[in-house]
């Protein structure tokens, strides 16, 4: 069996010598550049902090008194952000009170200095509880929360721990939801680094069945998951060994929205230059006839038809990112 890109580089030079010499020349043009990774930054910090909803005099169940919360979240104390993780670790019952509760500590964490105070007060365990809470607009307003706050590497390995909920809930949550999004979202900032790739191997297949069945929010954050994923060399065999519908080759055709479509060959190329790696060094591994790699390199596949026809895409953008998908060589 021919490797994976050698089968594809073949496929493509048979098809459009011309197409190749083009991409050839724009990838000498970007010779050096290494793989991109993905983060949700969740919009400017004016965009996070206005038109927030305050929590003033609230009571819980009459065991936590709360004085009045600063207007702005700048001006949030800690002894401010200590009495809202008071409330929520009361068992408050009135959901109101904590999405109030939870959008302002959402909101104070969107300044860095607020970051080691929240976790230092057990904040990150206190909101990670509400991931499980049946009301969907608690569990959207706690993974905003837990979004911004896993800009801080410390807090990530916190956050860590309930990263298999934030799967659950992509996995389970209703298609396109605030919840789904929600949790791709921090999915994606918790995939920035090589740390916790581990925590998602077991829903590839889910983010899969997303890139297909998903709107283009879905689709593009996903995606910025999996690029993440497929820039750790370490992961390729899981991915490339994860079950795929067939259907996912359509993602790769010359209509797919743009940006969708560059990150799903920037995914693509990843894999493939990942696997002349591995098979370099550890031979080749034998993958399912509905795995991934079996979807992507073995024999003419939709994907390699698709990826002729990108070669006459107009976007230069993307004529570059097909030919570091077939010309890995030129990249070395």
């Amino acid at each position: 069996m021919l490797p994976a890109g050698g089968l594809t580089r073949g496929l493509v030079g048979l098809a459009l010598g011309a197409g190749l010499c083009y991409c050839a020349y724009r990838i000498l043009a970007g010779k050096g550049r290494g793989k991109k990774k993905e983060l949700v930054t969740g919009g400017s910090l004016l965009e996070r902090v206005s038109n927030m909803t305050v929590v003033q005099s609230v009571q819980s169940g009459g065991a936590v008194q709360m004085e009045n919360i600063p207007t702005s979240a700048s001006n949030l104390e800690p002894h401010h952000l200590k009495a809202l993780l008071e409330m929520l670790e009361s068992n408050v019952n009135d959901s109101s009170v904590l999405k109030q509760a939870l959008v302002t500590l959402c909101n104070s964490a969107a300044f860095s200095a607020k970051h080691d105070i929240i976790r230092n007060f057990n904040g990150i365990k206190i909101i990670g509880r509400f991931l499980l809470h049946p009301c969907p607009i608690i569990k959207t307003k706690a993974l905003n929360a837990l979004n911004n706050l896993s800009m801080n590497l410390k807090n990530q390995e916190q956050i860590k721990d309930f990263l298999c909920d934030v799967c659950n809930e992509i996995k389970s949550s209703s298609l396109n939801s605030e919840v789904q999004l929600a949790g791709l979202r921090l999915a994606i900032n918790m995939s920035v680094t090589n740390n916790y790739h581990e925590y998602l191997v077991d829903y590839i297949p889910c983010f899969f069945t997303l890139l297909v069945d998903g709107e283009e929010a879905t689709k593009m954050h996903t995606l910025k998951v999996l690029v993440n994923l497929s820039a750790n060399l370490s992961m390729t065999t899981a991915l490339l060994s994860s079950k795929a519908p067939a259907s996912l080759s359509n993602l790769f055709g010359s209509k797919t929205n743009r940006d969708i479509l560059i990150r799903a060959m920037t995914f693509a190329a990843n894999l493939s230059e990942n696997l002349d790696r591995q098979q370099h060094s550890n031979g080749q591994c034998h993958y399912e006839e509905n795995s991934l790699y079996a979807l992507l390199f073995r024999g003419q596949t939709v994907f390699q038809r698709n990826l002729v026809a990108l070669l006459q895409h107009p976007d230069k953008d993307i004529k570059e990112h097909v030919a570091r998908f077939v010309c890995p060589q030129k990249l070395n």
